[in-house]
């Protein structure tokens, strides 16, 4: 395809007229363009750039920020992603032009009972979605993707941009909400070019657990600011493509105005593992393997995949897939060649039986100890095509999401009590992280040489961390900025750098069965104090005088045991009696503050005999 039809793709596929899509490191000429072209000697300094005297010497403190009423900012705003894993979400907003990176979803953490998924406000960019010229996609894991069906069409279904695995892989998400036809998606090389409003944005390939991942460069008017996704450096890599160490080395050498880096593992000295090690791990366990192995795993960690059908297949040994969502994955990797399966290597799940144990792989969810996933149903019994046995080899190939430690445990025990025998990472290397590790940080720091620093992506402990690794490398503290979703970190034409005194509300959008947002704060304490202390209901029964009929019933659920309560129900029913006979019932608009009484009342009494808070309700009806 030439440049032409490239540039114009987009225009075609119906996205805006204002994004240039142009490959082979090139860009069209563009009216109204605000800072140089990518490619060319001459070069004029942006603001905040260094020179080539000064680059490589230690980061000096920056002078304090001077804002002039009126003057357009850059704005940086994560909504999302910062102080919690999960819900990435980031914007860059220049006057009237915004680009979207990332968006993504959240598990629910253990103090949301029922709740699916969690994901990022997006109050602020609905308000302002006539900004938005895209949404731009690092990779295709759901903690970056998996908001994206249920917020597009709220933002007025701007085109979502992506490599072309990150593509697919969110399309393969939308066809479950019907979106596929409605949504624009167009795919991006890294090696493109792709204007977006005033926005420039290249790319560079990075090493993770899922090929095909990319950070980003966003060349702004005021300098450029580099988001780079999750990443590490893997000089082995499953898929054989390294880290483009000269792009960002360029970059750096150009000049950078804000780093936005990956901060999972901050705290952990040295380097990431490489995923060739952990390749050779997984053959030397298949060969000594007496049975049948069943390894869990991410479904959208595909390089982890592609080794365990690469080691399966060398050894004569059949794999299967049990669970939906890692069949999908495996689907899409195969059609558009990120997976290779030699010939007769995948059987389907319900053929397992017609092979010898030792001739078995099973790949399956469930590495999180899900108790709906694959494996959380063979651990119970209850898998429809694999019963575990004495001899089972089961190796759980991840690392815990925080918050998960307790599920996983769980599971491990069950696996355990069936006989099997069960492989983590605590007794050998079977997973590696796809997040980089101290050392690796060091470099990309030292590579990119930002003017500011922002790290993302982890817990606060571990943001605060990856600021003490800047430090040490001579950032000054007003050059780092720790932050949390929804503070606006500002930048003006002297690359002067704020955080804004103006903060953007953010919550916890909930999704719950079909539900996106109809829960809050108020229906989790509800649920909380449910699970906590459990509920009683107190029912009363009035003629229309307003006096009890019969003595209230007292329902206690999640409670205490009714049988073994007698006199403390007793006493309960005493003071409900003696409420109701206190106050008039004969006017129904005085039920609401009886109710409310009684829910005080028989309240502080349950607390003062058990030091238990159970939810009251209590019930009225007039026979």
């Amino acid at each position: 395809m030439n440049e032409q039809s490239i540039a114009t793709r987009g225009v075609q596929q119906g996205h805006s007229p204002q994004a240039v899509h142009v490959s082979g490191g090139a860009t069209r000429p563009r009216r109204g363009r605000r800072h140089p072209p990518l490619r060319g000697r001459t070069r004029m300094m942006r603001p905040g750039v260094q020179r080539s005297s000064e680059r490589g010497r230690t980061p000096l403190a920056q002078e304090p920020a001077r804002f002039s009423e009126g003057e357009r900012r850059l704005r940086v705003i994560p909504l999302g992603g910062v102080g919690e894993f999960g819900r990435n979400m980031m914007v860059v907003e220049y006057g009237n032009d915004m680009v979207i990176i990332d968006m993504g979803l959240m598990f629910p953490l253990d103090s949301m009972p029922g709740v699916d998924y969690v994901l990022p406000d997006i109050a602020y960019v609905r308000k302002n979605r006539e900004k938005i010229r895209g949404v731009f996609i690092t990779h295709g894991h759901l903690d970056h993707t998996g908001a994206i069906p249920y917020f597009i069409r709220d933002l007025g279904m701007p085109t979502i941009y992506g490599t072309k695995l990150t593509i697919g892989m969110i399309r393969d998400r939308l066809d479950e909400f019907n979106l596929t036809r409605h949504t624009r998606l167009s795919e991006v090389h890294p090696d493109d070019i792709l204007q977006l409003g005033v926005f420039t944005l290249t790319f560079f390939r990075v090493n993770h657990n899922i090929p095909d991942s990319v950070g980003v460069a966003v060349r702004t008017p005021v300098g450029t600011i580099i988001h780079t996704g999750d990443w590490k450096f893997d000089h082995t890599p499953q898929d054989q493509r390294p880290t483009e160490f000269g792009k960002l080395a360029k970059l750096g050498a150009e000049g950078v105005l804000l780093l936005c880096s990956d901060s999972t593992n901050a705290e952990r000295p040295g380097y990431c593992q490489s995923e060739l090690e952990i390749e050779q791990n997984l053959r030397l366990l298949f060969s000594k393997a007496p049975g049948r192995i069943i390894i869990a795993t991410f479904s959208s960690l595909v390089s982890r995949i592609q080794q365990i059908i690469t080691a399966a297949a060398e050894l004569d040994r059949k794999v299967a897939i049990s669970g939906m969502s890692m069949e999908k994955v495996l689907t899409t990797a195969i059609k558009l060649g990120f997976l290779k399966v030699p010939r007769g290597t995948v059987i389907k799940i319900d053929q397992i039986n017609e092979f010898p144990d030792n001739r078995i792989v099973v790949i399956s969810t469930g590495s999180q100890g899900q108790e709906t996933s694959a494996l959380g149903r063979m651990s119970r019994g209850e898998h429809r095509h694999v019963r575990l046995k004495k001899g089972d080899t089961i190796i759980l190939s991840s690392s815990p999401i925080p918050g998960n430690e307790r599920a996983i445990t769980n599971l491990m025990n069950n696996l355990f009590n069936l006989g099997a025998d069960v492989i983590y990472n605590k007794l050998f290397d079977v997973h590696a992280s796809g997040h980089a590790f101290r050392e690796e940080l060091k470099l990309m720091l030292g590579l990119t040489r930002p003017r500011y620093f922002m790290p993302i992506h982890g817990e606060r402990y571990m943001l605060v961390r990856h600021g003490e690794v800047a430090r040490q490398m001579g950032w000054n503290e007003k050059s780092i900025f720790i932050i949390n979703n929804g503070e606006v970190v500002e930048f003006n034409h002297a690359a002067a750098a704020r955080v804004s005194n103006v903060k953007l509300d953010i919550d916890y959008i909930m999704v719950d069965g079909l539900g996106v947002g109809d829960i809050g704060n108020v229906v989790i304490r509800d649920r909380q104090v449910l699970a906590q202390d459990g509920m009683v209901v107190v029912i009363a029964a009035v003629d229309k005088d307003g006096k009890l009929t019969i003595s209230p019933d007292i329902i206690s659920r999640g409670f205490v045991y009714m049988k073994g309560s007698e006199g403390l129900m007793a006493n309960v029913r005493s003071l409900v009696e003696k409420i109701i006979k206190d106050n008039n019932l004969t006017d129904i608009e005085n039920w609401g503050s009886v109710k409310n009484r009684i829910r005080d009342d028989v309240g502080a009494l349950l607390f003062q005999k058990t030091e238990k808070r159970p939810m009251i309700l209590p019930v009225i009806i007039k026979v």
